[in-house]
């Protein structure tokens, strides 16, 4: 599950699961969802595959996050569906999604930037949660 939340000029993406992993599904879920109008309707013709490397969850986020908006932006690939996998080295991500380029009326809104600032992730009462502040 995720939400967002007004932070002054930006916009908040408070993001809540059940494990390490289906929370930066859900983050990325989330990042597409403040991106594009419909998520739902996005196709899962087109796949894309990025390994994020490190040990840090926060930092992991900031950089999952961070590789699907760059990947977005240079070839217009919104993911619908994630897979994401715990490695040694960090996370495997998997993402089947759609090329929107050239159709910029379903977009909902520009990012500018993942931040730094408010980056957390946290364990609560058993579940996960993260917040991340984007740039728009």
């Amino acid at each position: 599950m995720f939400e967002t939340f007004d932070h002054t000029a930006d916009l908040g993406l408070r993001v809540f699961a059940d494990d390490q992993e289906g929370l930066f599904v859900e983050a990325a879920r989330g990042l597409t969802s403040l991106l594009i109008e419909e998520p739902g309707a996005l196709r899962s013709d087109n796949r894309f595959d990025m390994p994020v490397v490190g040990n840090d969850r926060e930092l992991l986020l900031f950089d999952l996050l961070n590789g699907l908006l760059f990947q977005f932006e240079t070839t217009g690939f919104l993911g619908r569906e994630f897979s994401i996998t715990s490695t040694k080295s960090g996370l495997e991500v998997e993402a089947r999604g759609e090329v929107i380029a050239g159709q910029p009326d379903r977009l909902a809104r520009e990012i500018k930037a993942i931040t730094y600032h408010g980056l957390k992730v946290q364990q609560q009462a058993g579940r996960w949660m993260a917040e991340v502040i984007v740039d728009i």
